[in-house]
Parts: C-alpha cells; sequence; structure tokens
C-alpha cells in the first residue's frame, strides 16, 4: 500500500508501549497493530486528532506516500 503509518517509529521516539498509547487514545491495540501492519483501510478524523494529540506530532509526522512497486 502506498500510504504508510510510522505509528511505530513515533512511539519508539516517545518511548511509549502499544498498551499505554492504545489506552491513551481510546483504541483496542489490536487496532494499532492493524494501523502498525498496513492493514488499515481508513482511518477516522476524530481518531488521528487523538494520535496527534497523545503523540504531540502532526498528521504528517504518522503519514507517508511511497510509491507502489510497478505491477506486471
Amino acid at each position: 500500500m502506498p500510504i504508510v503509518v510510522d505509528i511505530d517509529v513515533m512511539l519508539a521516539r516517545r518511548k511509549m508501549s502499544v498498551g499505554d498509547f492504545a489506552a491513551a487514545v481510546g483504541i483496542t491495540p489490536a487496532n494499532v497493530a492493524v494501523l502498525k501492519n498496513g492493514r488499515a483501510k481508513a482511518i477516522r478524523f476524530t481518531t488521528l486528532e487523538r494520535i496527534c494529540a497523545v503523540l504531540e506530532c502532526q498528521p504528517g509526522d504518522l503519514l507517508r506516500w511511497e510509491e507502489a512497486e510497478a505491477r506486471d
């Protein structure tokens, strides 16, 4: 998927565990894993807002675009 979610990078920078992060944001650790592993198809702006508040960052610190590999 060309959109990459860098939550794991931000968690490492903040020295925050997935469990603490999930509790602070109000989502399950399983949903954090879905975001981290690139399996999420969508995210609500309210959830993105809470994530940014907890991590004290901007959406652009979490999301980046990578060009998809050429398909044969």
